[in-house]
């Protein structure tokens, strides 16, 4: 019977920069919480009380947001991987406080359905979910012949099945023995532990069920977010104003008030503690943070806007991600388009992308930032300003 659950959530997620400059990876919001919360959510769905949270980079934002876990129904206990020296030994860290026999193992940095959690949970050990993927060679691309995994090529440049690893796993104790070995070997990563089972013919594949998302870049949070703004219950809790209309599953929280005029269309989510409008539409697939400000005559579609950001009078965003803390003046823009981006030395095609802000930028007046331009932290832009590209942290554009 498993009853425990170790998430990795020790990682920065340096592909997603700047909005991890400041937060680790499994804080970042969908849909107004972090990440991670829909992980140990899905754990808890499936009937696990037990986490085993290993932290690392920015632990305190981890350790502050869940606490003892009480919150969301589960017992956490902490330990920390002082560096990021690789996966297997992240999981290392957890040989004292595992107890029972069998547990899993998921990154605290994807989406997953408890059903697939049930599923692994069922299975036989070792095993790891398996998912279909557009774009395999991302991940670890896995042939599976019926239940068991022959064969797992680590990104590979063609690959050669759409059958990809999602990092979820079930073992057994036995790991810890096989772990301690290949790190006195210099060998960290759970990857090669995960090879010597597929070499022995031992590892099982789980079928997923189309429901797992990993954000890898920027734009993958737009996608997550927008998935998960489909399961937030419709609930108003703050002040709307006369003549306000509200369309679909809109969600608004307690100390938000949305002035006369207004436009609303979920799916949306908007936190606590905003002001919105008057005369601001905001169209589906858009989560707002707490304490934003919208100002009249803006425009926001399928966008995410952490919190205490403030968006100027007449602007226009869409297809974006503005980082926490980040103030735009009035006359703004975003043009979306069919971009190329450079992450970390990949070259990456995206499709209909807008601008991706890092927190605590100043951009002023009348600026438009073409899609798929990355614009670091703590970034002044002054007024009347076309950009494109990537804008480096606290860089000056006068």
């Amino acid at each position: 019977m498993v009853g425990e659950a170790v998430i990795l959530a020790a990682g920065e997620g340096s592909r997603l920069r700047p909005f991890t400059e400041d937060i680790p990876k499994v804080m970042l919001p969908v849909a107004n919480k972090p990440i991670l919360e829909y992980v140990i959510n899905a754990i808890r769905d499936s009937g696990i009380r037990k986490i085993i949270m290993i932290v690392g980079y920015k632990k305190e934002s981890v350790m502050d947001y869940f606490g003892s876990g009480s919150r969301c129904g589960v017992e956490i206990e902490y330990v920390t991987q002082e560096k990021q020296l690789g996966t297997g030994h992240a999981l290392f860290q957890a040989r004292e406080l595992v107890k029972g026999e069998e547990f899993i193992v998921l990154p605290g940095d994807n989406i997953i359905d408890k059903d697939v959690i049930l599923k692994l949970m069922n299975s036989p050990t070792p095993a790891l979910v398996v998912e279909e993927s557009d774009i395999p060679s991302k991940y670890g691309v896995v042939e599976i012949d019926g239940d068991i995994i022959k064969n797992l090529i680590e990104k590979p440049p063609v690959a050669r099945t759409n059958i990809v690893s999602t990092g979820i796993y079930k073992f057994d104790k036995r790991v810890f023995e096989l772990l301690d070995e290949l790190l006195k070997e210099g060998r960290t990563s759970l990857i090669d532990a995960i090879l010597q089972f597929v070499q022995e013919g031992i590892l099982y594949g789980v079928k997923g069920n189309g429901k797992w998302r990993d954000a890898v870049y920027p734009w993958d949070l737009l996608k997550m977010n927008e998935e998960s703004l489909n399961k937030v219950p419709a609930t108003i809790s703050g002040k709307i104003e006369e003549n306000v209309i509200i369309k679909g599953k809109v969600s608004i929280g307690e100390n938000t008030i949305v002035h006369s005029g207004s436009y609303l269309v979920g799916p949306i989510t908007i936190g606590e503690g905003c002001e919105i409008g008057p005369h601001a539409c905001i169209f589906p697939s858009t989560s707002i943070g707490n304490n934003v400000t919208i100002y009249p005559f803006s425009e926001i579609r399928d966008s995410l806007i952490m919190d205490n950001s403030t968006i100027g009078s007449f602007s226009y965003i869409s297809k974006s991600v503005i980082g926490r803390g980040t103030k735009i003046s009035d006359h703004f823009s975003t043009l979306v388009r069919d971009s190329i981006i450079e992450i970390e030395g990949e070259i990456k095609k995206v499709k209909g992308a807008g601008a991706f802000i890092g927190g605590e930028c100043n951009i002023e007046s009348g600026v438009v930032i073409k899609g798929g331009a990355i614009i670091g932290k703590r970034a002044h832009i002054s007024s009347n300003k076309v950009l494109s590209g990537r804008i480096e942290n606290d860089s000056k554009v006068v």
